[in-house]
């Protein structure tokens, strides 16, 4: 990919977040997973889970 392609690429990347409202861009925001759940999977969240009760 040459510069020029990469810097189109980018600017077009750039135009379409400007040009979409704001609260559509909150609405694809998905809140991010526990660091805890992010590395290790479900083990952490099975063990919460079992020593809560």
């Amino acid at each position: 990919m040459s510069f020029q392609e990469y810097l189109k690429y980018l600017t077009r990347l750039f135009v379409q977040y400007v040009e979409t409202p704001k609260e559509e861009r909150r609405r694809r925001k998905h809140p991010r997973e526990a660091w805890s759940t992010r590395w290790f999977g479900a083990i952490p969240m099975s063990i919460k889970l079992f020593w809560r009760k």
